[in-house]
């Protein structure tokens, strides 16, 4: 790759090698430029490289090297100046439909010069065959080689602008003008194949704007015009589709418009619903789906009168007559009538996509295919009056067909309205968004409905009728025709009828016989005459439960096909499923054989790059030795002219450029300094001569000085002689226009006097008025401080009140809580102190069953130790002090012994003892039984169990 320390020096190499014919060389060499890493900032020589490099492109029919270009380009001045991609773009396309048209007035035979399917397929194999084989080729495939090569060229141009242009907010006005660009050269050499191929790019470009919404330069759909721009580009691939009578095409189209919309929520303007409507017609007409074709037109219509100031009254009446008239052609029966259940549902949801297409609702409804059906649309064309506003003759065919009970000459009187219909239609002068109607086109649909309505009117008069009588009375048809009609109707059970072609009659009957009901009246006498068997002949206790089975058998059909409706639901889930991972993993394995194709390609391409450059450096060294040998023959025939045929000095050696130069050099030398003494010599000669003629010129020059002032002096004076009588003749007239206007002073004086008293009375008026104004501006914004101020004093007061507030209910909160606090804390110092009573008195009572004990077995009793104390917290200690207080025998109270603690010496216990010991029998002393009951039973104190259960938990002095 070529480095350049300036752009300029590409674009300049460029050129040297376009002039000398390698064109190729100067594309790689830009392209180089373009793509190298070096110049990515925008800059103003790059604009001009690009064009220049979009004309090579252009020339060489190179789209692969115009699409990176571009995108490179795009990269660079993405974010800088985005006009200039705007306007290499534009130069692009130019230079690509410029050289289409000029190969196209080259060929002879356009049509079968681009009689091609596909514009990116290659050559076919017979076509190459054919033009090995045949040594002379024709004139179609001389033409195919001229102007296919640019269309297909012209087609990649697009494609390639279309993709570097998407999903730029940016370029917007570009990419739909590259767009309808490309729908027009569809349209114009009848492209059907690109056309598809086009309409899916646009629709995949929106579907990855909607994927990829944090893309930084996304254009914004919910801006007026971003949403303008794409909403025209959908409608003219709604026109040119129906131009080129691609109606599936055409349909799809109308649900990428109508997506769009559901995706923004936002209507667009009439012009273009009319538009919408219009090729709605048309479409669901070619698909024969006739009721959504009135619903279009009854929209139509409705748009038309609301928004159509410029309106006809007799476009209105041939719109409204359409209308009628599509109404009537829509079948008088349900052709979903004896369709199985899946062929319900899938209808009614296509059903209910026509509705929402039709009705153009953002928002679907779910009921709104129960609303599409004839006799609402006939209805709701009589409510709204459209049908005031059709043809008579539409008017009458209406009421014969939907009113009328004429079963003999019914067909005989639609006959006229029919002809006379068929000859209505035309050009719409006021609607042109509707170019033509031409109410023929349901003159076919209309007879099958009079035929329909004569065989039903017949068959509620008649039981039997010959088919030569009904042939006569339809003369619409032969009867092969009508016999083809009348089964179809039979088949939606739209009229009961049968043909004996033996007897040559129609046997008509009715519909209530058969119904569902009559129609198995065999299977309702089976079932009677088996209950009756079995009420007569009952069966036997150990017989079959078949008899219990039977009333919940519809149940049980009925869930088992729930559940399999839902299996099938769900197996279609798993195969959908399926089919989504094995496409993902198709689409994988084709990305990485992509991915290795393409490394695979670039290593061949380097390879061969390298090749090409190798080949090259050679053949531009071998030119320029070539080159230089020509410069060197030019400068020896040269050298041979100057020397005026005498021999050169270097004629028998080697010449080269090297030395014919040196030669040339020292030759110019020469004569340089040849003629610098030529001129010097000549300069002198000058010199002399101009000396000479001013010495001879100087007297000459004085003389005539001289007598030009005299001249001058004469005419000064006479000149001055003219201007004084000019100023007196002038001054006299100027008194004499004083003297005519003199009596026009006081006129004028006093003219002038009203004016200034007007404007003065003006001024001061609009003074006082001004100061009135400013005064009362002062009093309002006066008044509106002050309120401003009020507001603002009463909020700061308002917050004031609030805060204290709040502070004093924080401030009752921590009293709360301190209360609670200390309240807690003197429960707790409570329950220590009689856990600790409980305690001392447990000690007291175990040493007095000692010393009993010891009394019952003789054994001298000792004196009890003294209980070490314990160290007492201060916590505790004050507690206790108080518990101690407390529990001290009140004066003049008698305590029981037990209950004394230790205010009695030990030695009155053996007396106790004795007496206890000298009772005559061998019960144990009162005292021991209390004192076992007292074991058995937990102490008491208060009268609460509470205590009781308190005194159990471990207080916190006692654990530490």
């Amino acid at each position: 790759m070529s480095n350049f320390a300036k752009p300029e020096n590409a674009l300049k190499r460029a050129e040297e090698l376009i002039n000398v014919g390698q064109k190729q060389d100067a594309l790689q060499s830009l392209h180089d430029l373009i793509t190298s890493k070096r110049y990515r900032a925008w800059q103003k020589p790059l604009e001009r490289i690009m064009f220049k490099y979009v004309e090579l492109c252009v020339d060489l029919r190179k789209g692969r090297f115009a699409k990176d270009g571009l995108i490179q380009y795009r990269i660079i001045c993405q974010q800088v100046n985005v006009s200039s991609l705007e306007e290499v773009i534009k130069h692009f396309m130019h230079l690509s439909t410029e050289k289409a048209e000029q190969a196209r007035t080259q060929a002879q035979a356009l049509e079968e010069a681009l009689d091609v399917d596909d514009l990116e397929a290659d050559k076919r194999p017979e076509d190459l065959m054919l033009s090995y084989v045949s040594g002379e080729k024709g004139k179609d495939r001389s033409d195919r080689e001229v102007v296919t090569p640019w269309f297909k060229f012209l087609w990649e141009t697009y494609r390639t602008v279309l993709e570097i242009l998407r999903n730029n907010s940016k370029l917007e006005a570009l990419y739909a003008m590259t767009a309808h660009r490309a729908f027009q050269f569809c349209k114009q050499y009848k492209r059907t194949t690109e056309f598809r191929r086009l309409c899916e790019i646009i629709r995949n470009h929106l579907a990855n704007l909607n994927k990829y919404r944090d893309q930084r330069d996304r254009p914004d759909l919910s801006a007026p015009e971003s949403l303008q721009l794409y909403l025209d580009t959908r409608f003219e691939q709604l026109k040119i589709a129906t131009e080129l009578e691609l109606w599936q095409e055409a349909f799809r189209s109308v649900e990428d418009i109508h997506g769009l919309m559901c995706m923004v929520k936002k209507t667009p303007k009439a012009s273009l619903m009319v538009v919408y409507y219009a090729k709605l017609t048309e479409i669901f007409w070619i698909s024969a789906s006739h009721l959504n074709h009135a619903y279009a037109w009854l929209k139509l219509f409705t748009l038309q009168k609301s928004f159509n100031k410029n309106l006809s009254q007799k476009d209105l009446q041939l719109i409204a007559s359409s209308v009628v008239l599509a109404a009537l052609s829509v079948a008088p029966y349900d052709q979903t009538r004896a369709a199985s259940h899946l062929e319900f549902e899938n209808e009614k949801e296509r059903n209910l996509r026509m509705a929402n297409l039709i009705g153009f609702n953002l928002e679907p409804k779910l009921d709104r295919g129960d609303v599409l059906s004839r006799s609402s649309l006939l209805s709701e064309l009589v409510s709204k009056g459209v049908l005031s506003c059709a043809t008579q003759e539409v008017k009458d065919l209406y009421h014969l067909l939907e009113h009328e009970f004429l079963p003999l000459n019914l067909a005989l009187k639609m006959q006229p309205l029919l002809a006379k219909i068929s000859k209505v239609g035309g050009k719409l002068s006021s609607a042109s968004s509707v170019p033509e109607v031409q109410l023929s086109q349901y003159v076919p649909a209309l007879e099958k409905l009079g035929t329909l309505r004569l065989l039903q009117q017949v068959s509620q008069v008649y039981q039997t009728l010959k088919i030569e009588c009904l042939s006569s009375m339809i003369p619409f048809y032969d009867f092969s025709v009508v016999e083809k009609i009348y089964v179809d109707a039979v088949k939606h059970n739209f009229i009961a009828m049968k043909v004996d072609h033996m007897k040559g009659v129609m046997l008509f009957g009715n519909l209530g016989l058969e119904s569902d009901g009559l129609r198995d009246h065999l299977t309702n006498l089976a079932e009677s005459l088996n209950e009756g068997r079995a009420m007569m002949y009952p069966p036997l206790k150990g017989a079959s439960k078949l008899g219990e089975i039977l009333p919940t058998l519809a149940d049980t059909v009925d869930k088992e096909h729930k559940r399999l409706l839902a299996r099938k639901s769900i197996i279609e889930k798993r195969k959908e499923e399926q089919e989504r991972q094995l496409l993902e993993m198709e689409r994988e394995e084709e990305s990485r054989r992509l991915k290795l194709q393409k490394i695979t390609e670039e290593a061949e391409q380097k390879r061969l790059a390298s090749e090409y450059e190798q080949r090259k450096n050679q053949r531009i060294l071998k030119e320029i030795e070539e080159r230089e040998l020509e410069e060197a023959q030019a400068l020896l025939q040269e050298a041979r002219s100057r020397k005026k045929g005498k021999k050169p000095l270097l004629e028998g050696e080697k010449v080269t450029k090297q030395s014919l130069m040196e030669l040339a050099l020292s030759e110019q030398l020469r004569e340089r300094q040849e003629m610098e003494k030529k001129l010097l010599k000549l300069a002198r000669t000058m010199d002399y001569l101009e000396r000479a003629k001013r010495e001879e010129s100087a007297p000459l020059i004085e003389a005539a000085y001289q007598q030009r002032l005299v001249e001058e002096r004469v005419l000064h004076e006479h000149n001055q002689q003219l201007e004084v009588e000019l100023s007196q003749q002038r001054h006299e007239g100027d008194l004499k226009e004083k003297n005519r206007l003199a009596r026009m002073l006081e006129n004028k004086m006093s003219f002038q006097e009203r004016v200034l008293h007007r404007r003065q009375s003006e001024y001061d008026r609009r003074t006082a008025e001004r100061e009135e104004q400013i005064s009362q501006m002062i009093q309002a914004r006066k008044h509106e401080r002050e309120a401003k101020r009020k507001k603002i004093f009463y909020v700061r007061s308002e917050e004031e009140r609030l805060r204290k507030l709040h502070e004093e209910e924080e401030a009752h909160k921590r009293e709360e809580a301190e209360r609670k606090r200390k309240e807690e804390a003197e429960r707790r110092a409570k329950l220590d102190e009689i856990a600790e009573k409980q305690r001392q008195r447990e000690r007291e009572l175990e040493e007095k069953e000692r010393l009993r004990k010891e009394a019952l077995l003789g054994r001298p009793a000792e004196l009890p130790r003294p209980a070490e104390p314990r160290p007492v917290e201060p916590a505790v200690a004050a507690p206790a002090a108080a518990a101690a207080a407390a529990a001290a025998p009140a004066p003049g109270k008698y305590v029981p012994r037990f209950r004394r603690g230790g205010t009695e010496p030990a030695a009155q216990t053996p007396p106790d003892l004795d007496r206890r010991a000298s009772r005559p029998d061998d019960r144990p002393p009162p005292s021991s039984d209390r004192w076992r009951s007292d074991e058995r039973r937990p102490p008491t104190f208060g009268g609460s169990k509470s205590s009781w259960s308190s005194s159990r938990v471990p207080s916190r002095g006692s654990e530490r």
